[in-house]
């Protein structure tokens, strides 16, 4: 349809296998930044403690392709915003209908309600090996999670 809005779809990768893809709507794109609105993609509820992901929730997704990093707006399918779910990846790379992410474990949620900034998966980035295998990528995933930590304690996310 003419003047639509295109889709794409989002493929998040660990450790080299697909960890979930699912279909999103491109909003805007720079050739750096693109922003997608997709609705939760995972199976039923998923409670954190902190949030619960429900089916109906839409994320507004912001991607980069020389950032580490991507930050998601979630709101529930009323519109009511959750917070941001920001995931540490190495940069997204954009091609033949595909936006494509590599997860690094490290994650940081910033509630909406100001009730807190958490860092997130600590433990598993440890346990995934990845300072040894590619040190300088663990380095910028350190390096991404910090800067996250910082722009959500002064209210920039997502940032410009």
């Amino acid at each position: 349809m003419a003047g639509s809005p295109a889709g794409v779809t989002v493929v998040l990768r660990k450790a080299g296998r697909t960890k979930i893809s699912y279909p999103a709507v491109v909003l805007s794109g720079d050739g750096t930044r693109v922003t997608v609105r997709a609705e939760w993609a995972g199976a039923g509820v998923r409670d954190f403690g902190f949030v619960r992901f429900e089916p109906g929730d839409v994320l507004t997704e912001h991607y980069w392709r020389d950032r580490w990093y991507a930050v998601k707006e979630v709101r529930t399918g009323t519109g009511d915003l959750k917070g941001w779910y920001c995931d540490v990846t190495r940069p997204a790379e954009v091609r033949e209908g595909e936006l494509i992410v590599e997860d690094l474990d490290l994650d940081l949620w910033v509630s909406a309600d100001g009730s807190g900034i958490l860092r997130l998966d600590e433990d598993e980035f440890e346990a995934s090996g990845l300072a040894g295998r590619d040190p300088e990528a663990a380095r910028r995933a350190v390096q991404a999670l910090d800067e996250l930590e910082l722009l959500a304690a002064r209210g920039r996310l997502p940032p410009g």
